[in-house]
């Protein structure tokens, strides 16, 4: 009689849970949280979708596991260069690299904060944000042992600025090798860290250009429920917005908000284009500058683009998936012919390959959109200015990369 075998009973890896959790990270990057349900990330991870349940109460789950993981990452990696032997010029160089390396490491994992951390449940929202203020309290703790002549206000400011340059991997898709990416991005983030910071009154952005006109916005009730659209976008996320939170939120009754517009896709499209149009203009004016001058005016043209309204280009990439085909591939063309013009004005005076230049003026960007988008920098007097010059000494720093 044949000897029956008998098969053991297949167990369960022991990192799943993790496995899990970054074949959610690269959906959610990949297609945004929205388009994302448990069964894909149950596919992915080779699983059916119960299994998933075993580890997680589902997808918003996932997200904060894989967000307050990535924090706590970034977390240990501060506390570690700051226990590095030598001087706190030593130390804050240490983290640097450090976070620099992490950066091109886990670039995922900085784009998913970016974008997707809207749709955490409160008490993760939190969780994040209390991380991150801890974060940036060590980090301008550290700048302030080196350089103890700078305040506290001016020391969270750079800390926060620092942040952008290596959240600024995410916004876009340009690679260099490894090394090469990591010391450019420390030599950006030491460059902001350095910045003398201005003293002195409220500053006007036109100051920052003498005779520079600066573009009004009409206060007509279409305008006005763009604003709030577009604001309720950058909080909530696209989909999570109705056409009545717009219209509540615009003061306006819903049915009267379809005589300006037709849906929630329109007011994207014209946000798009309204913030498009401002900046190709400003960009053709500043060709006609010398380099120098072309690049301030074009960081100037930028920030006050940005702070006079919600920034719809700092979120494009999140939201694009939502415009119809047509209008995303036109204001993508767009985006990145404004991006280039940046690109031709940083690299007439230097030596720059392209793939650096892109990488400097995307972190320039990242800055002024990241800090005007922080409530509690936004009371700075001078912050129009700060964020110009910010973006200036970046592309002075990569010009000498």
């Amino acid at each position: 009689m044949a000897e029956t075998s008998k098969s053991s009973p297949m167990r369960r890896p022991r990192n799943r849970k993790a496995q899990l959790a970054e074949a959610a990270a690269e959906l959610f990057r990949k297609h945004g949280y929205h388009q994302v349900s448990v069964n894909d990330i149950a596919r992915s991870a080779g699983v059916t979708g119960p299994a998933v349940y075993r580890h997680f109460r589902g997808k918003q789950d996932i997200l904060a596991h894989v967000l307050l993981s990535g924090m706590d990452t970034f977390g240990l990696a501060t506390e570690h260069a700051l226990a590095t032997p030598g001087t706190p010029a030593d130390q804050l160089t240490a983290l640097l690299r450090a976070i620099a390396a992490l950066a091109v490491d886990r670039r995922e994992v900085t784009a998913l904060w970016r974008w997707e951390g809207r749709h955490l449940a409160e008490a993760d929202r939190t969780k994040i944000r209390y991380r991150g203020a801890e974060l940036i309290s060590q980090w301008a703790i550290a700048l302030r042992d080196v350089r103890p002549d700078l305040s506290a206000g001016d020391a969270e400011l750079l800390g926060w600025a620092t942040l952008s340059v290596f959240g600024s991997v995410s916004v876009h898709h340009v690679s260099l090798p490894r090394r090469r990416f990591e010391d450019l991005l420390t030599r950006l983030a030491a460059a902001v860290m350095a910045w003398e910071v201005p003293q002195g009154g409220p500053v006007t952005l036109s100051d920052a250009v003498p005779g520079m006109a600066l573009p009004g916005v009409a206060g007509s009730r279409r305008e006005e429920l763009l604003t709030a659209a577009l604001s309720l976008f950058r909080e909530r996320g696209y989909a999570a917005v109705s056409m009545e939170d717009i219209g509540a939120r615009a003061g306006m009754a819903g049915p009267s908000i379809y005589r300006y517009f037709p849906g929630k896709a329109a007011i994207l499209v014209a946000g798009g284009y309204r913030m498009a149009d401002r900046l190709t203009r400003d960009a053709e004016e500043a060709r006609a500058l010398p380099p120098s001058l072309a690049r301030r005016s074009l960081a100037t043209s930028y920030v006050d683009t940005v702070l006079r309204s919600d920034n719809i280009m700092a979120n494009f990439a999140s939201e694009a998936r939502n415009l119809p085909e047509r209008d995303r591939k036109e204001l993508l063309r767009l985006q990145r012919a404004y991006v280039a013009e940046w690109v031709r004005a940083l690299r007439a005076e230097s030596e720059l390959s392209e793939p650096d230049a892109k990488i400097v003026v995307h972190t320039a960007l990242t800055i002024v959109n990241d800090l005007a988008r922080t409530p509690r920098l936004l009371t700075r007097p001078r912050i129009a200015a700060e964020l110009t010059e910010l973006a200036v000494k970046v592309l002075d720093a990569g010009r000498q990369a």
